[in-house]
């Protein structure tokens, strides 16, 4: 049977409540806080619930509820308040301190027997639920420690630094390929395409979180096949109009091949994400062969690329309070970034073709 310490300074209150709950619980009586105090630093872990009294001599109920708070036993064992009282303002401040319910007087049978049930239920359901998420929390942590060795073990193996090798010169290669575009463009209307290329290269870890998410063991055949953003790169266009102009140039490169087109300018994510993705297959040569490997281009314009950006450090940032809120803004400034854009492609035009 479970334990229940009861402790008012009034005995017939205490004598009342054991006989009420003496037939489901062992309960054990005191009269004071003090008292109180040195039975729970002795058996807290085995007492389920507390039914204590505010108005009591040597220490009141108050104090009991600060030092329980500061050990940090409020959040183990549940506490109903035993009280003639009814004042909003004292229930409040109770309910502040942490306490689970209230007990009033005089005592009804079936209602003390129903909140001391309830609050205990409640309070072994919260215990398995914190013990489930410390348990989940322990495999994800175990489960990224794995990841991390795998990782350090593939970034070691010389067949995988053989690929990423091969993934770098893509990357050149494709830098290349646009910088020449820009200077042509540059040469024949007079302005430049884009304002800048970023490339990056997915860490060890990141492919091997994308491969067992995707149910593949690690085999560089499957980075291959299965991890189409190994070489990444993204092209920071002026205006919406250069990132179809480009992207249609590059495509057109007859040793080119599009394996695939996500349009998120003419059709944004639910976010407000806007960006147009291609998926490449572009020859590299090395010194005994010519081969084609796989290079994810995305095109942006400037304020698309810094929403992105924004959207990107608040999404993995944890401690965020109004997310709801936050989401709903920046989808409005999506919004207000995609007219923007083209209000400017607009003035530029009307620049353009209006020259002194």
């Amino acid at each position: 049977m479970q334990k229940i310490l009861v402790v008012d300074d009034m005995e017939i209150n205490r004598e009342l409540l054991r006989e009420i709950l003496e037939e489901d619980y062992i309960v054990e009586t005191t009269e004071d806080g003090e008292k109180a105090l040195t039975v729970l630093r002795q058996r807290h872990n085995e007492t389920a619930a507390l039914l204590l009294d505010l108005r009591m001599p040597n220490k009141d109920g108050f104090a009991v509820l600060e030092e329980m708070r500061e050990n940090g036993w409020i959040n183990k064992i549940p506490v109903l308040i035993i009280s003639g009282e009814h004042a909003v303002e004292v229930e409040n401040q109770c309910f502040e301190l942490g306490v689970s319910d209230f007990i009033h007087k005089p005592f009804e049978f079936s209602i003390v027997k129903n909140r001391v049930r309830n609050a205990i239920e409640l309070s072994a359901s919260k215990k398995r639920l914190q013990q489930t998420v410390e348990e989940q929390a322990q495999t994800l942590k175990k489960q990224s420690q794995i990841i991390q060795m795998q990782a350090e073990r593939l970034s070691k193996a010389k067949p995988f630094n053989n690929l990423m090798m091969e993934y770098r010169s893509v990357i050149m290669e494709v830098e290349t390929r646009l910088k020449v575009l820009n200077a042509v463009f540059s040469e024949e209307y007079n302005r430049n395409p884009f304002e800048s290329i970023k490339s990056r290269l997915k860490t060890p870890e990141s492919i091997y979180k994308k491969l067992e998410k995707k149910g593949y063991p690690v085999t560089m055949e499957n980075i291959k096949e299965h991890v189409e953003d190994v070489a990444g790169l993204r092209v920071i266009c002026s205006f919406p109009d250069d990132i179809y102009r480009l992207a249609d140039l590059l495509v057109k490169q007859d040793d080119n091949i599009l394996l695939r087109e996500k349009d998120y300018i003419k059709t944004p994510k639910a976010n407000g994400y806007r960006s147009l993705h291609l998926i490449l297959n572009v020859p590299i040569f090395l010194p005994h062969e010519k081969k084609y490997m796989k290079a994810e281009v995305q095109f942006r314009t400037i304020a698309m690329d810094f929403w992105a950006s924004l959207e990107h450090k608040l999404k993995y940032k944890k401690d965020i309070n109004e997310t709801d809120e936050i989401e709903q803004r920046l989808k409005a400034c999506a919004d207000s970034i995609e007219v923007l854009d083209y209000q400017m492609q607009d003035i530029r035009d009307r620049i353009y073709s209006n020259p002194r």
